[in-house]
């Protein structure tokens, strides 16, 4: 890539560090928390003031980019800009209200779609990591990169909220459960962590910035199952599982998550997805796409699905199907997907 991105970088840096110490003066301080779907999905006022910060900069210094945050009514014009930023003001916000230091700032830039630069800064460990394609990555301004580890000895991030759930429960070596995912990514980019997958899905905004870093490394950042990852999509959420990392640590990976039959979730399916094939033959032929049907699989076999429809008061459950875990995993990932339609959900 051989577009200057010089300015950019330099202000990224600058409002992911203002935002940061913004962050750790209103944890000294106290603050209330809402929550938009669940105790897992929480909101504070410092999201929204990190949130208006970085985008008041960004929209001052480059007027004609786009901005997608997470904490922002997102606005159709970003599908018509080539160049998008993508924002994350507290990704981890469930243990920045804990007390944990494992959240984040993230800032990403997204050019015709692709992440090209990034910056992820983790206020509490006073760690900032900058990436920019074609350039390489950065960590507290020394140059950095991927570990040697060979894949059978990689250091895998994984979600601690996962892995409380049921990540524990399968054999995979090295795993190392934590919050905030844009952080993995930049953990994974600077050699700590060598990979990381998800079972739900994510949103664009959780990943930008990361993907950046990781690209920047040399790595790839994924659907589960090789599938690339388009920013500035229309609807924002990834819809399933990610895996992301060095190249030859992810394909090992792919490997043993196949093999261990870990599951993820698929959300909105539709006919054009991969795994609608796993769908019986009398429903892909009645049954509608899109953010009506929701799945859960591992290893090429269906667990779980529901189906909804439009109710009076938000969504309701017209088909459930697979044992009572898996519906209960793919049913909190469902209603966070629906946000405030599936408040309601019920069957």
């Amino acid at each position: 890539m051989s577009t200057d991105l010089t300015a950019e970088r330099a202000l990224a840096e600058a409002l992911a560090l203002k935002a940061g110490a913004l962050l750790m003066r209103h944890r000294a301080q106290g603050f209330a928390v809402e929550y938009k779907t669940s105790p897992d999905d929480p909101v504070t006022l410092a999201d929204t003031e990190a949130s208006a910060l970085i985008v008041a900069g960004l929209s001052a210094a480059f007027p004609d980019d786009g901005i997608l945050s997470e904490e922002l009514t997102d606005n159709a014009e970003r599908l018509s800009k080539s160049r998008v930023w993508i924002i994350d003001p507290i990704d981890g916000t469930k243990e920045y209200v804990e007390g944990s230091p494992d959240f984040c700032v993230s800032i990403g830039l997204s050019v015709n779609g692709e992440a090209v630069l990034g910056v992820v800064y983790a206020p509490a460990h006073q760690d900032l990591y900058l990436g920019v394609v074609g350039d390489g990555v950065w960590h507290n301004g020394t140059s950095s990169g991927f570990s040697a580890r060979p894949p059978e000895t990689a250091v895998i991030g994984v979600s601690d909220t996962e892995h409380k759930r049921e990540l524990h429960q399968y054999p995979i070596r090295n795993m190392q459960p934590s919050g905030s995912i844009a952080l993995k990514l930049a953990l994974i980019a600077s050699g700590a962590l060598d990979a990381t997958f998800t079972m739900s899905p994510r949103s664009e905004w959780d990943i930008a910035a990361g993907m950046a870093l990781i690209r920047a490394a040399g790595g790839v950042t994924t659907r589960r199952g090789g599938a690339a990852i388009a920013l500035n999509s229309p609807q924002p959420s990834i819809r399933r599982g990610l895996v992301a990392g060095r190249l030859d640590v992810v394909q090992w990976l792919e490997r043993e998550l196949w093999r261990l039959a870990v599951p993820e979730q698929q959300l909105a399916l539709v006919p054009s997805d991969a795994t609608w094939t796993l769908l019986s033959e009398a429903d892909q032929g009645t049954l509608p796409g899109g953010e009506a049907l929701h799945i859960r699989h591992a290893a090429g076999r269906l667990t779980a699905l529901i189906l909804l429809e439009a109710a009076e008061h938000g969504l309701s459950v017209v088909r459930a199907e697979g044992d009572a875990a898996d519906l209960r995993v793919l049913s909190r990932d469902v209603t966070r997907f629906a946000g405030e339609a599936g408040a309601g959900l019920k069957e």
